[in-house]
């Protein structure tokens, strides 16, 4: 945008995008309006219109553009305009009256507590807010109260760490005065609900911070208020949640700070009493306010979590352990959804306790596990009248599949043969209804492959009377009975007498439609368990395989089976293996060749008519077919694969504008060329002449990827080497056209005419970034020196320098691989006849972009990657180090004098000092560790 456009024009975009019918003048309108957001325009333009109050849509669409701008375009302001931006916001603000929308009343306080935030030389902003707004309307100053610490911690302020500091300092020094504000507001908010939700928001978000901390709150009116709302039952639901909230802030900061034993007991025995006030909650059918006591109870759990589990032993348990009995009360409820709070509790227990590994400490919880897994089990019951199976995605079957792998974690306490045993005695009990039968078949289910092989007295029964279930079994209790099958196939493997039954249950299931899916997925953990049993029953598999798509499975279903039945063809007989694998991928290729040869067949995805169903079913049968193959021997697969080579060949010719059908040929082929391996040669020409002719029209990152598995299985085979660097360098070209910035890109830091520090040509194909340097690190592993004596080194070098910032993970893992693979190229290895060249053409590469390398990840750490990516980075760092410490240390003096100082809001964002202590930590770091760690605290510096 060039100019500022009339303000009138903006009116109308605004009413374009609220409420014209036609879509495409909405998403002009969007896309228009976007570009002003992002102008330096926006500022007077949203300013002007917060002043003209047009309407609702016009002032929130000011609003909003008023607080991004700040938030994120902060340093397009000279430093002399903040005053009068702060001046400005303080007058839209003060005219605020009761009849103002709420939503743009937080975007106004947003937008001024951001500014308060970033603008360094508004001194104590808080008394100059309470000043202003203290007087009149209360509102808008508790509201700004409450955002102000809650942006504290904003990522997009990067604020920094300085400065954040000197922000908690301020808010802790205005604790007192904002506490006894927010007294005012209550004693005057009499019994205004709005009030009361009002100032307990404020003040969990001073609490959360720790700007009010834990020493302050004993005697607080505003905490004793709190408990008093969640002792009364009638209290107005919203008035209970936002006591709630602060109450859990509030033990929040118990667990993770310490303080006296007075105050401790003070809320341990207040959260207490709350008891009769969730049983009330439950007698009432009051869902939501006993969803706030589990929250709570939970919460005072994890706050003693520690103490209950440091200080407790199998005599003497910690007073605050009963806090368990509670949570396991809350879990006990009726509605499932409150049982949920609780489980990141159990799951922290119980990895501590697998951590501590103590018999005598595990006792003491057993009960309590006991008591969980029996109140899970009730809450994992379908309805009496519940029909069918639960469908995939439904609200309950997600809850049965987080009871599943919480049982998973929790049952060592308790033990997984005593707890099958457990469940095996309620399925005997008398009277046991279907649905409480399908509920503990389930949680036997979550536990069996915990079930030592040796175990003669439960299993057994329960097989038998699986494979004896009568016909008018409910079908839910069937399918939980059919996966129950599946998870004992170790069990299975250990009892082969077992085994011809279960299958033939299974093949009857298969028929069944509500089973069949669940009876696949059985059939290939027991095809994949026993193995060395299956052998015999493997044309009765192809039988199956053969009629895949008369049975209601679904694909990955299907897939799965294929697996099973790939893992046992290569457990065959050697002379049996070819033959076999061919009936097998021919019941794949078969259809295949109708698509490609039927030119009129539309194709519809995750149909018959989708190439990508057989070549994904290709894939895993050349995926899992691993015969042993003696030395000098033909392996018995390669026939096939060369028979089926033009087929695919034909299939990527069809489909090649395709890019997800292209993706599962390039996964196929790659499978393929690693089942046989160097015994694919033959196919390496006209696979790479394809692949490379494919990428001149259509880009699909996955021909890279292709490329680099043809490097890993050839290129250590001189003959093969240059055919792949021709290869490469046909790839390159269109490549490096495709991660070129677009024309005219905003200004940037070039260091390439043709690419900039993570351009948008590189940001907007990630997945190009990553298969091109996973091509490349492939040559630095097999074909070091021919890769850099090749032309293409320089350029490629190049663009790896740009990619160091890239966010996405992993092709920024991709970039720092191929780093790391060059400089250990030249730095290990010693004893290659070729190490000297090695060195000498690496040594070339980091001189001539070291610096630059060590300016670009410097910079992506401190402004562009997640502190999660910085281990990657790390590493390079240190293997740059390692490589040439004089030259390092030199470079980083460099980078560190080039990296600013103070931010646009003026405060300083890093001293003297911090750079120098940077730059000794770096360099006389012993490990990626330390460099990681160094690399994380001064990225604080700056966020």
């Amino acid at each position: 945008m060039e100019s500022s456009p009339p303000i009138e024009t903006v009116y109308q975009a605004i009413y374009t995008l609220n409420h014209n019918p036609d879509p495409t003048g909405k998403e002009k309108a969007s896309q228009w309006l976007g570009a002003l957001q992002k102008s330096v325009f926006a500022w007077k333009v949203a300013d002007e219109m917060l002043h003209q109050k047009r309407d609702l849509e016009c002032c929130y669409f000011a609003a909003q553009t008023m607080r991004t701008k700040i938030q994120l375009s902060f340093h397009e302001l000279p430093s002399e305009s903040h005053t009068s931006l702060r001046d400005s916001l303080i007058e839209h603000i003060s005219q605020v009256n009761d009849q103002t929308n709420p939503i743009i009343v937080t975007q106004l306080c947003l937008a001024l507590a951001d500014l308060a935030l970033l603008m360094a030389q508004w001194h104590k902003p808080l008394e100059d807010l309470i000043k202003s707004f203290g007087q009149g309307n209360l509102w808008p100053l508790i509201e700004i109260l409450t955002v102000l610490p809650e942006e504290v911690n904003s990522r997009s302020l990067r604020l920094g760490a300085n400065r954040r500091s000197e922000i908690m300092q301020e808010l802790k020094s205005s604790s007192k005065i904002v506490s006894e504000c927010l007294k005012a507001c209550l004693s005057n908010g009499s019994e205004n609900p709005t009030m009361h939700v009002k100032v307990l928001r404020c003040f969990t978000s001073w609490v959360s911070i720790q700007a009010i901390t834990l020493s302050e709150v004993s005697n607080n009116i505003i905490v004793a208020h709190a408990f008093h709302i969640l002792a009364n039952h009638q209290a107005p639901s919203s008035v209970h949640e936002a006591a709630t909230d602060c109450m859990c802030a509030l033990l929040d900061c118990l667990g993770n700070s310490h303080c006296d034993k007075e105050l401790e007991m003070q809320l341990f025995s207040g959260v207490l009493a709350l008891e009769e006030g969730y049983h009330l909650s439950v007698a009432q059918e009051d869902t939501e306010k006993s969803v706030n006591y589990c929250r709570i109870f939970t919460e005072l759990a994890e706050a003693f979590f520690d103490k209950i589990v440091n200080e407790s032993s199998e005599n003497k348990p910690h007073y605050s352990v009963k806090i368990l009995d509670l949570v396991l009360t809350c879990v006990g409820h009726h509605q499932y959804e409150v049982a949920e709070i609780t489980f990141n509790l159990w799951f922290r227990l119980s990895e501590v306790l697998y951590q501590k590994n103590s018999d005598s400490l595990t006792s003491v919880f057993k009960p309590y596990i006991e008591r969980l897994i029996t109140s899970v089990c009730g809450h994992c019951q379908m309805e009496p009248d519940h029909e069918g199976i639960l469908e995939d995605g439904d609200d309950f079957y997600d809850f049965r599949m987080k009871v599943s792998e919480l049982i998973k974690d929790v049952v060592f306490i308790v033990g997984s043969s005593n707890c099958f045993r457990q469940m095996f005695i309620h399925l005997q009990s008398p009277g046991v209804t279907w649905d409480s039968s399908e509920a503990v078949l389930f949680i036997m289910q979550a536990v069996a492959k915990n079930i030592l092989p040796e175990e003669k007295e439960v299993v057994p029964k329960v097989v038998e009377a699986i494979l004896n279930l009568p016909e008018n079994t409910h079908v839910a209790v069937r399918h939980t009975s059919v996966l129950l099958l599946g998870e004992l196939c170790e069990w299975v493997e250990k009892h082969t007498e077992t085994l011809e039954p279960i299958l033939n249950f299974l093949l009857y299931c298969l028929h069944k439609p509500l089973l069949a899916t669940a009876a696949a997925n059985s059939l290939q953990s027991i095809c994949s368990a026993c193995t060395e049993h299956m052998g015999v029953h493997f044309n009765g598999l192809v039988q199956i395989v053969q009629s895949l798509d008369t049975f209601a499975i679904s694909n990955d279903a299907a897939i799965g089976l294929l697996k099973g039945v790939a893992v046992i063809l290569g457990r065959l007989p050697p002379d049996e293996i070819q033959r076999a694998m061919k009936q097998l991928c021919w019941i794949q290729i078969t259809p295949l060749c109708q698509l490609v040869e039927n030119n009129s067949l539309k194709t519809e995805k995750g149909t018959k008519t989708d190439p990508a169903l057989w070549l994904d079913r290709l894939a895993i049968i050349f995926r899992h077919t691993n015969p042993i193959v003696e030395n000098g021997k033909v392996h018995p697969c390669q026939p096939v694969i060369t028979e089926i080579w033009p087929v695919l060949s034909n299939t990527c010719t069809k489909y090649q504008a395709d890019s997800r059908i292209m993706e599962r040929c390039c996964r196929c082929l790659r499978f393929a060329v690693r089942c046989v391996g160097k015994q694919s040669l033959h196919l390496l020409e006209p696979l790479v002449k394809q692949i490379v002719a494919l990428y001149q029209q259509n880009q699909h990152s996955c021909f890279l990827y292709m490329g680099s598995i043809l490097v890993d299985e050839y290129a250590m085979d001189p003959s093969c080497t240059p055919g792949l660097l021709a290869m490469l360098q046909a790839f390159l070209e269109p490549t490096f056209a495709l991660l070129e910035d677009p024309p005219n890109p905003p200004e940037r830091a070039v260091i390439d005419a043709r690419f900039s520090i993570a351009g948008l040509g590189l940001k907007n194909h990630p997945d190009t970034v990553d298969d091109l340097f996973r091509l490349c690190a492939r040559f630095l592993q097999r074909a070091p020196v021919p890769f850099l004596q090749s032309p293409a080194i320089t350029p490629i070098v190049q663009c790896a320098l740009m990619a160091c910032t890239l966010e996405h993970r992993d092709a920024n893992a991709s970039v720092m691989k191929f780093f790391n693979d060059l400089f250990n190229c030249g730095r290990c290895h010693e004893k290659h006849e070729d190490f000297e060249l090695r060195r000498s053409l690496v040594h070339r590469i980091i001189m001539d972009s070291g610096q630059v390398l060590l300016n670009n990840l410097i910079h992506a750490s401190v402004f562009c990657l997640h502190s999660y990516m910085l281990s990657d980075v790390a590493d390079v760092i240190m293997e740059l180090m390692l490589f040439n410490r004089m030259a390092f240390c030199q470079w980083l003096e460099v980078t560190v004098k080039g990296l600013p100082t103070t931010n646009s809001g003026g405060s300083v964002t890093v001293t003297q000092k911090q750079l120098g202590d940077f730059h000794m930590l770096l360099t006389r770091a012993e490990g990626s560790k330390d460099v990681t760690h160094a690399l994380r605290d001064f990225a604080l510096l700056y966020r």
